[in-house]
């Protein structure tokens, strides 16, 4: 059975792009459509103009929640991703198009404790050791856990299939019920570096500036808006000078909103020396750097979760 206009409906890909238009998407898109997406295929194909290009608008992850808003013939839903605040844009969550054959219809089926994925990349398996049937599952997916580990792999639950797949135990952790301390934000975050910048990416693939905040709370629990401007809005102001490490800073032009925000990675030193982890659009990958001069030309705030 299909996905269906009104109903919520569950990724099914290790990482679904959402598109701001079909029309929009390229011939170079192709891998990251199908189900299995080939992402990290499809980004390594991509040249450095289309790895910025804004038709991308975001990714899931596998499990996470959409309400499909519309079905057309040739296969797109528009969907609003439940999981992703965006109350500039829609108040229930960010809108954008899916390819409607990473989505499978939501169930609410009762099932054991909620696990998260903690490696950067791993796989779920037919069994331990198994056939790989689902690549690419990246660190910040939440599943839910089918059973006890055996012999260091662990079965779990996963959209569009009936039984459980398997994944090394040492991939998984137990989903956060408390809320993290802000420094291990930080650490998270920069098991991130050197991870290529993508407009729109939310994955040890690729991932923007806001992504990578994102998926940091994410991984350790706490839900952040998707967008850079949104994440301030949620977030409490500190006076620049009073940061620490786990907050984030705030970049804008002159009347103009919100555009970039990194992590910050230390307390400013003498003479507002700054240090952040941001995935950066010049240096086109995630990097801890002293804020230059020029991006210190833009900050407008600090903000702790």
């Amino acid at each position: 059975m299909g996905v269906r206009h009104g109903a919520e409906a569950v990724v099914r890909v290790a990482v679904a792009t959402l598109w701001r238009c079909p029309d929009e998407v390229r011939a170079v898109d192709a891998p990251a459509l199908g189900a299995p997406a080939e992402v990290g295929a499809w980004i390594a194909g991509l040249d450095a103009g289309q790895q910025v290009d804004s038709c991308v608008l975001s990714q899931l992850l596998l499990g996470e929640r959409v309400l499909v808003t519309e079905v057309r013939p040739d296969g797109w839903a528009h969907v609003v991703a439940l999981e992703q605040p965006s109350a500039r844009l829609d108040p229930r969550g960010y809108p954008g198009w899916l390819s409607a054959a990473q989505l499978a219809p939501f169930t609410a089926a009762e099932r054991d404790t909620p696990v998260v994925v903690d490696a950067r990349v791993t796989a779920l398996r037919t069994g331990p050791s198994g056939r790989v049937v689902l690549p690419g599952v990246v660190l910040g997916t939440r599943l839910a856990a089918a059973g006890a580990a055996v012999d260091g792999w662990r079965p779990v639950h996963a959209p569009g299939y009936a039984d459980p797949l398997w994944l090394p135990a040492a991939h998984l952790a137990t989903a956060p019920t408390a809320p993290p301390d802000v420094a291990q934000v930080a650490a998270l975050a920069a098991r991130l570096v050197d991870v290529g910048y993508l407009w729109g990416g939310l994955s040890a693939y690729g991932i923007d500036c806001s992504g990578l905040v994102h998926l940091a709370w994410r991984r350790l629990g706490v839900r952040l808006p998707r967008d850079a401007a949104d994440q301030a809005v949620a977030t409490h102001p500190v006076a620049l000078g009073a940061e620490r490490p786990g907050d984030l800073y705030t970049f804008a032009r002159p009347g103009e909103r919100i555009h970039h925000i990194g992590i910050v990675t230390a307390a400013p030193r003498r003479h507002d020396e700054r240090r952040m982890l941001h995935a950066c659009f010049r240096h086109r990958r995630v990097v801890e750097e002293r804020l230059p001069e020029e991006r210190t030309a833009t900050l407008v705030g600090a903000h702790r979760i």
